[in-house]
């Protein structure tokens, strides 16, 4: 069998990555390689092609605040675009991973600035990009996001100190299914 190569074709070095850090085998990854290449033909997805991508699920809402989080988690080298091995490892980890994976990643998400920890007012512009997307054909919260985030963080946050560290937030989702739902939709319990 030969190397799959070219300037931004999938690498033998790239597949094995793959292989050994996701949950999918040569095949699957060969058949969703295929499928990034025809969706992305440079082999890079940018910011307005995954919004269009979201929009698909999300058709009555408004899903660019909401992808703007998810494309920055998905983007970890930070080039402004997400190619395909960043690609897989976050659809990996979002639809296969195990809880506590699915809410570390959420954790970054949260984490607007990366400093480590999540505050009142990055979890409000989370829960509002979330409530954003949901549109006019769901059924809305009765709490306003800013009012959502602060019942958040009253549940969260353990010391009182107005910051979410990633143990504050794993312990606080596992431990209230509501939130985590929430938070973390794909997670199961």
């Amino acid at each position: 069998m030969g190397c799959i190569k070219s300037k931004s074709g999938l690498t033998e070095e790239d597949l094995e990555f793959l292989k050994a850090h996701t949950r999918y085998d040569e095949n699957t990854i060969k058949e969703w390689y295929k499928g990034f290449k025809q969706d992305c033909p440079n082999g890079n997805l940018t910011p307005v092609k995954f919004v269009d991508m979201y929009k698909m699920f999300f058709p009555s809402g408004n899903a660019e605040q909401f992808c703007d989080h998810v494309f920055r988690t998905f983007d970890t080298d930070k080039n402004g675009t997400i190619d395909f091995k960043e690609f897989l490892l976050a659809i990996d980890v979002t639809s296969a991973g195990t809880a506590e994976e699915k809410l570390k990643w959420a954790f970054r998400m949260y984490d607007v600035d990366g400093n480590g920890v999540i505050d009142q007012d990055e979890m409000t512009k989370i829960v509002q990009a979330i409530y954003n997307m949901l549109g006019a054909g769901a059924t809305k919260p009765t709490e306003t996001a800013e009012e959502r985030a602060k019942d958040i963080f009253s549940r969260m946050d353990d010391n009182g100190d107005g910051h979410l560290t990633e143990e504050e937030f794993l312990s606080g989702c596992m431990q209230d299914e509501e939130l985590t739902k929430m938070l973390a939709p794909n997670v199961v319990q």
